[in-house]
């Protein structure tokens, strides 16, 4: 395969319209969406771009390498699975299905054609949580303890009019929107959760779906995974702090309406006391996207299993369906 990848974007929404702005060393070769005038919007952006509104053209399209799925959560599988069938290297849109056995099929494709499948937990590459992912691997943080973590907005005028509101498209509310980065952060630094328990309610939004979820998370050595998603924030906040024997990590703020992106690290001290601290601010715009891209085309090239990949996904995605089993009880 050539070095410059051609790729198709299939959901030219606000999502699809970032994905395409982080394509750095590749051709944006065609944009698919229901809505023609969205595609076109989009792929006026990128010359020679072509305009599709039936996924399956864009899935099979002999010029495309890759596919990028930001569509809603009940076409994500279905696309991602019919594009790996072909052979297509695929980054789907988080949370990369409705529920994990979704993903079975993808998994099947991409084992038997080869494609590399990667699922956009953008998060992971935001500088702030790449600086704490550095600290860990230092050892200065000593043996991890627990991870707290927040992350909330306040929706916008009419928010329980859209699509979000149906569970059969958006597989769930909350817990399926911004709690999924929160169980994949968590998992990154802790790991397995072995106990799963956790709380939804829906508190303000007229919706049929969840408005905030509350989780805690247990491996089997005991170490601890408190969240808290909400819809409910009415002052956007991320904040993820990872606390271990010497020391805890706060990585704050996503940028524009979430603040300045900062790690603070505190230290602690042999004689404990007020901890030794050091911040690392990040006021510049946010790069997750295209280092998350840059990302993927390595493992294309070195023919390696991405990370976070199905197997990955599909363990937040259990989390999340174990919330909701219980949640009906």
């Amino acid at each position: 395969m050539p070095n410059l990848h051609n790729v198709a974007i299939i959901g030219c929404g606000l999502i699809g319209q970032k994905r395409a702005q982080s394509l750095r060393g590749c051709r944006l070769v065609g944009c698919c969406d229901i809505l023609a005038e969205r595609a076109k919007q989009l792929a006026g952006k990128f010359p020679g771009a072509e305009i599709w509104t039936d996924w399956r053209v864009a899935a099979s399209h002999p010029g495309v390498d890759i596919v990028v799925v930001a569509t809603t959560p009940n076409l994500l599988a279905s696309i991602a699975q019919a594009a790996a069938q072909t052979g297509k290297h695929v980054l789907i849109e988080k949370p990369g299905a409705r529920k994990a056995s979704e993903l079975d099929g993808v998994l099947r494709e991409s084992q038997r054609t080869g494609s590399r499948v990667r699922v956009g937990f953008n998060h992971r590459y935001h500088r702030s949580l790449q600086q704490a992912s550095k600290v860990i691997a230092s050892g200065a943080l000593g043996e991890l303890m627990y991870v707290r973590g927040r992350y909330g907005h306040g929706g916008r005028l009419g928010y329980d009019q859209e699509w979000r509101r149906h569970a059969p498209i958006s597989g769930g509310g909350e817990l399926l929107d911004q709690g999924v980065h929160l169980i994949d952060l968590a998992r990154l630094f802790l790991g397995d959760f072995s106990e799963i328990t956790g709380h939804i309610a829906t508190y303000f939004w007229d919706m049929p779906v969840e408005d905030n979820a509350f989780l805690l998370l247990k491996t089997e050595a005991g170490k601890t995974a408190f969240l808290h998603a909400s819809w409910t924030e009415w002052k956007n906040k991320f904040s993820v702090e990872i606390s271990g024997r010497n020391g805890k990590l706060d990585a704050t703020g996503l940028g524009g309406s979430y603040g300045t992106e900062k790690l603070t690290f505190y230290r602690m001290l042999p004689c404990m006391g007020p901890p030794e601290t050091t911040i690392w601010e990040y006021p510049m715009a946010d790069n997750s996207w295209e280092l998350e891209f840059d990302e993927f085309l390595e493992d294309i090239r070195l023919e390696r299993d991405p990370v976070p990949g199905i197997a990955n996904t599909q363990a937040v995605l259990r989390v999340v369906e174990k919330v909701y089993r219980d949640s009906t009880r």
